[in-house]
């Protein structure tokens, strides 16, 4: 029988040699390039600190392999895993040479060492990554695909798979009891369930070397027999949970002590270091912030008060974490009137007097909500916080909705800077804006938050178009 040979396996195998190799030739280059900037004990004691080096990365490369090979991944995740990987090695390395010859400083060497490996590793991963994506859309490190099943997910996944060349999918096609609807003319329908179970039966011929299969419970008998057969030919099996007319039902892993459950819903948030690291990080800039605004309250202040009688704050109502309702704070930025809390800005709103106008292109008038990231209401980066009154409408016209406020509102989030920020005219807006909401809760990390920062400082010397 052909057996199913993990080929990404062999690929990680040799881009982990390439980094040994990398390590290496960068050590040997600086003890023969920079003699006189070397530690005696590197010239002393070459072969033992070849080993320890070598040592230090074998140990990193176990808790920091490469995901270079992985069929979809996004290169800001593959540069993350080698500053792990780096930062691990470099460190294990100084701590075993400070050990061995504690007299020696090796810190500059290693700080040079770090430096200059990290940039060659990710070089090296993006020519890696380059060239794996060129044999795959070739048609070599490609995946033999079958799917089993009617259910709409299956078109999905099917989308999912082909719609990047480079993820290296082929998909035969697809067996059910009948043809799907909607189906792309590219998805070949390979015949009936009972078509499927007269191949598996068929002695020496390999169906695929992965099967995705999305069948009621219903054949329950029938989806342990496909596992069976995938286990005695070493073939991938995944099941994939079915659609429930347009929902679609990510069913995620969880324990409650030795049961196997699953959710629909799992937010990297919901773990203690996660939030810890979170609103450390928000207690810290917004304290900076809120400092480093008072000096420019007064002034604000006085031209608010020039353009337009009221108060300098605009404080709403509007939806918090858990649906909780909070009070919102901002610069007033409209003259005062009796549909604040029902109705959007829109682009020449006469509610805005010129100078709210421009506080409001450049996000001035949101920055007393540090205010609120203090007290905990809110956190720098999450869903916009809506007013209560397009809670209570959106809500019943928006599927999972809701689910947006499964974390803390923030000052700015993934939907403003991506192009879905101020007024919704049309309903697809605030879904669009709502999915991309929940992407951010679901796939939360720091390096997330840090990267929304960064587009929204830019968004503030070149404002959005959307923004009024």
């Amino acid at each position: 029988m052909k057996q199913n040979l993990s080929r990404n396996d062999f690929v990680r195998q040799l881009v982990t040699i390439s980094d040994f190799v990398i390590i290496n030739v960068i050590l040997v280059c600086l003890i023969e390039l920079l003699p006189n900037h070397i530690p005696l004990y590197f010239h002393n004691e070459t072969k033992i600190t070849l080993f320890v080096v070598n040592a230090a990365m074998g140990i990193a490369q176990y808790f920091f392999q490469t995901i270079v090979h992985y069929r979809r991944i996004d290169f800001d995740k593959i540069f993350l895993r080698v500053f792990q990987l780096v930062t691990t090695h470099v460190i294990i390395t100084y701590i075993l040479l400070s050990f061995l010859s504690p007299k020696e400083n090796f810190f500059h060497i290693s700080f040079l060492y770090a430096v200059t490996s990290f940039a060659v590793i990710i070089i090296s991963r993006f020519v890696e990554r380059s060239l794996l994506n060129y044999l795959r859309q070739s048609g070599h490190n490609s995946r033999q695909v079958v799917l089993v099943g009617h259910d709409q997910a299956l078109i999905e996944l099917y989308k999912a798979m082909t719609s990047d060349p480079t993820m290296g999918y082929q998909v035969r096609g697809y067996y059910a009891n009948r043809e799907m609807k909607n189906c792309p003319h590219t998805l070949v329908y390979l015949g009936s369930l009972d078509d499927f179970d007269k191949e598996m039966q068929t002695p020496d011929v390999l169906i695929a070397e992965e099967i995705f299969c999305c069948l009621s419970h219903d054949y329950n008998d029938f989806i342990a027999q496909i596992m069976r057969y995938c286990d005695a030919n070493v073939i991938r099996f995944f099941y994939l949970p079915r659609m429930f007319g347009t929902y679609r039902l990510r069913l995620k892993p969880e324990y409650m002590g030795d049961t196997l459950l699953y959710t629909n819903h799992t937010e990297p948030l919901s773990f203690m270091g996660n939030r810890l690291i979170k609103r450390t990080f928000d207690l810290v800039v917004s304290a900076f912030a809120c400092l480093c605004l008072l000096p420019f309250i007064p002034i604000i202040a006085l031209i608010i008060k020039m353009q337009s009688p009221g108060s300098v704050f605009f404080i709403q109502e509007r939806t918090g974490f858990e649906g909780h309702p909070f009070k919102c704070y901002k610069f007033r930025s409209m003259y005062t009137n009796a549909n604040a809390d029902t109705e959007q800005a829109t682009k020449d709103d006469p509610r805005k007097f010129p100078f709210g106008n421009l506080m409001r292109r450049t996000n001035i008038d949101e920055l007393p909500q540090f205010w609120n990231v203090l007290k905990g209401d809110m956190s720098i980066v999450g869903p916009r916080p809506h007013m209560l009154h397009h809670t209570e409408v959106y809500s019943g016209l928006i599927d999972k909705y809701m689910v947006r406020h499964f974390c803390k509102p923030g000052i700015t989030g993934l939907a403003q800077v991506t192009g879905y920020r101020g007024e919704t005219k049309e309903l697809w807006q605030m879904q669009k804006r709502v999915e991309l909401d929940i992407w951010y809760i679901e796939h939360w990390s720091f390096m997330l938050d840090l990267r929304i920062i960064l587009k929204t400082a830019y968004s503030i010397i070149v404002p959005d178009k959307h923004a009024y």
